[in-house]
């Protein structure tokens, strides 16, 4: 979806709830459609920054929070404490791969595990609207710098076990 398309729905959803469209929302969701790579809210607020001198830090994680209640972004966090972001309107369905050594993270859709989670869900009566699936381990230049890794993939735990 082009940032146009994505301005008027934003424009739309802003007025649905009664709030105001203004510049500094509407040059924050462009900035958040600028890029293609998960960002962070402070990394956002850097790129206001460098374009306006009148956005505040709040307006920035307000609109935030605004741009993934409405659908417009997802959050994930990055299993380091940060928030990261990455804009969703449009774009079809993934899941995530985190390296826990070196914080790359790969984009992959596998249909057997869609699958597999709409059945689990029939199964248990539940009514799936969505999901977010994160797996966490080490990439593979990662993982041959980590000696105590496991043929399993999965690390050894301290004291052995």
């Amino acid at each position: 979806m082009n940032v146009e398309t994505a301005r008027r729905r934003f424009e739309a959803y802003l007025r649905e709830r009664g709030l105001r469209v203004t510049r500094p929302r509407m040059e924050i969701l462009e900035l958040a459609w600028s890029t293609h790579r998960h960002f962070s809210a402070e990394e956002l607020w850097g790129w206001v920054r460098e374009r306006s001198s009148t956005t505040s830090r709040a307006t920035v994680y307000r609109t935030l929070a605004l741009l993934v209640e409405g659908g417009f972004l997802a959050p994930l966090d990055d299993r380091s404490g940060q928030m990261l972001y990455e804009h969703i309107l449009g774009h079809s369905h993934h899941d995530h791969m985190i390296c826990l050594g070196c914080g790359r993270i790969l984009e992959f859709r596998n249909e057997a595990i869609e699958e597999l989670q709409e059945e689990v869900a029939r199964e248990h009566g539940f009514h799936l609207t969505g999901h977010t699936l994160t797996l966490e381990g080490y990439c593979r230049s990662c993982a041959r710098r980590r000696p105590g890794l496991l043929e399993g993939g999965r690390e050894e735990a301290a004291g052995g076990s």
